[in-house]
């Protein structure tokens, strides 16, 4: 159970290792379900989801434990920088929707994200802001 983010959550995860039952896939070792039900800390709103899940890691490479872990920090991941390609560089309204613009605008974005990381900045829209205001700093900051 977590508490965070004005909301509860409880998290049940079941796995299975027999995929000859059901599923014929070449490198599969486990399949996983998580059952999640969310409420608000004042215990409205209550919602129920499930999600499904494949791995090639066997049981004695990841537990249920441990795939549950997996799963809720590849979410933080990409909670992380959905919101920071949403709220920096307002992603969500972007005009760019034909052909491959969308995928190269996306890497473009990524790429900026991941050197300002690699560079040890923590607060990303305040050094894009800045760096907006000093073109000069982004040259330095590529050629490191």
């Amino acid at each position: 159970m977590d508490r965070g983010h004005g909301r509860i959550e409880t998290r049940v995860i079941r796995t299975s290792t027999a995929l000859n039952l059901y599923l014929h896939w070449p490198g599969l070792a486990q399949v996983f379900r998580i059952d999640r039900h969310v409420t608000a800390l004042d215990g409205s709103h209550p919602r129920d989801e499930t999600v499904y899940g494949l791995t090639d890691l066997t049981p004695a490479e990841a537990d249920a434990a441990t795939l549950g872990a997996y799963v809720r920090h590849h979410w933080g991941i990409e909670t992380r920088l959905h919101y920071i390609r949403d709220m920096t560089f307002d992603e969500d309204r972007s005009q760019v929707r034909t052909h491959n613009g969308p995928r190269i605008m996306a890497t473009l974005r990524n790429t900026a994200i991941g050197l300002l990381r690699t560079c040890g900045v923590t607060n990303i829209q305040r050094a894009v802001n800045h760096l907006g205001r000093h073109p000069d700093q982004v040259v330095r900051l590529l050629l490191g």
